[in-house]
């Protein structure tokens, strides 16, 4: 974590120092939050919405910081108190991670993309930490405050530091990337997710090419080489550009694919004679595997050490995430996020489970779709195949489309509705055996977890 001067820091901040003890005070780490700040750390108080920082560096003190900033614009600051004065608490929360990042030896790599994000995130660190020393992105700090902490936690030694970059709306990322300068970058896919806010497709592909706007010169950008919507913008481009996909055309594309309960066993072109196998399931995810290669190759990981790290993956919870619960039954949790895309190829890849008595379907609102949004659940509702799923149970007013779309194809009785969790959850279990599997997924905003918690 960062370990500097106060006086060092308004330097870095453009601040002024006032107070006791500025010139020799140091601060360890920084935090925005007085109930998780740890002794020694530089307090940050944002102003939001509907809270203000500044009303609360007394308590940080209180609870071990030894400094903080203060807007000039908030009254009242603490007497006795190290404080750097700035402009912006959040503008210096960011300039402050840029110039720290700019002092630590780390390279970073920066991952974006509709779907599959913190997948990949977890695949590319767990891949380069067979060579190098690496730190990633924790949780869901992948936005405008969260990415700046990231950096800020880094240690000195860190040799390469795995970011994810998040966003709601145009220029989000932009932003990130400048601060974070990637030395390579990752764009997982394009999907359906943020319609609401930018519109179509190609608003979206934009939004996320932003990741080249900080992208240091000559440096390696990984694609996914079956998005037209991406390779389109690459044409000409001054990054050493790779591409992923499923299609022979891509740079990194798979030859054979095998996938068991325990999670998916792959070859991929020129490397004919080495399976790799990684503990996830549904072949969505060997894109993201792909990506990951690509990345370590990148940087010089060699085969075996990619091979092994690939194995060794320990992926972010609530992610096609497959649990044995009680009497028998088994429970796929993707309960984490939803769209159009993650939500189809999480049912393919219950449909290609073999082994299981009877499998089910749990579906909840995508949201943030836009205009479309009811088409996009019809359809998903719709593609299920009535000879691989048994049931499908849906949750939500937009829950309710996706079983309009799945009578289609579905005898009406095994097809449910509801708008009641409790009353969902009472009658799976009346549906469910030994024997039996159930995909749960919807937005975040569903909380479906609670579903899988029931079966669990």
């Amino acid at each position: 974590m960062i370990k500097r001067k106060l006086k060092d820091i308004a330097t870095w901040v453009n601040g002024e120092t006032v107070g006791p003890d500025t010139s020799t005070t140091e601060v360890a780490g920084v935090s925005t939050d007085t109930r998780t700040i740890q002794k020694g750390n530089l307090y940050i108080p944002i102003v939001g919405e509907n809270f203000n920082g500044h009303d609360f560096m007394r308590a940080a003190v209180e609870n071990g910081a030894s400094g903080g900033l203060w807007q000039k614009d908030q009254p009242n600051p603490p007497e006795g108190v190290p404080l750097i004065y700035v402009e912006d608490t959040l503008l210096a929360l960011q300039n402050l991670a840029k110039n720290y990042l700019a002092s630590l030896p780390a390279k970073v790599v920066g991952i974006t993309g509709s779907n599959g994000k913190t997948t990949t995130k977890d695949m590319v660190t767990s891949v380069l930490s067979s060579t190098y020393k690496v730190q990633k992105t924790e949780g869901n700090y992948n936005n405008h405050i969260g990415l700046p902490l990231t950096i800020l936690s880094l240690e000195e030694d860190t040799e390469l530091a795995v970011l994810e970059m998040g966003m709601s709306g145009r220029g989000e990322i932009e932003l990130l990337s400048n601060i974070a300068q990637p030395e390579a970058a990752i764009i997982t896919n394009i999907g359906e997710s943020h319609l609401q806010d930018l519109g179509s497709r190609e608003g979206i592909s934009e939004a996320k090419f932003e990741i080249t706007a900080g992208l240091k010169e000559h440096g390696s950008l990984v694609i996914h080489g079956d998005e037209p919507l991406l390779t389109e913008k690459v044409t000409n481009c001054p990054f050493h550009v790779k591409t992923f996909g499923s299609s022979e055309k891509n740079d990194y594309y798979p030859v054979q694919i095998d996938q068991k309960t325990n999670g998916t066993y792959f070859t991929i072109n020129g490397e004919n004679e080495t399976e790799f196998f990684i503990p996830v399931l549904g072949k969505h995810n060997i894109n993201n595997a792909l990506s990951a290669i690509a990345i370590a190759k990148q940087f010089d990981v060699s085969m075996p050490n990619i091979k092994k790290g690939l194995e060794m993956i320990q992926i972010t919870g609530m992610r096609t995430e497959l649990i044995q619960g009680e009497d028998g039954v088994a429970v796929i949790n993707d309960a984490y996020n939803a769209s159009p895309t993650s939500m189809q190829a999480a049912i393919e890849l219950l449909q290609d489970l073999n082994g299981y008595k009877k499998k089910i379907v749990v579906l909840g609102d995508m949201l943030e779709l836009g205009d479309s949004e009811e088409a996009f659940h019809y359809d998903v509702g719709e593609g299920i195949d009535n000879s691989k799923i048994n049931y499908v149970f849906t949750i939500g007013e937009l829950g309710r489309k996706i079983a309009e779309g799945a009578k289609v194809n579905f005898s009406p009785n095994h097809v449910l509705a509801f708008d009641d969790k409790q009353m969902l959850i009472a009658k799976l279990k009346e549906v469910v055996e030994e024997g039996a599997i159930v995909l749960v997924k919807g937005s975040r905003g569903m909380k479906l977890e609670e579903v899988v918690n029931a079966l669990t």
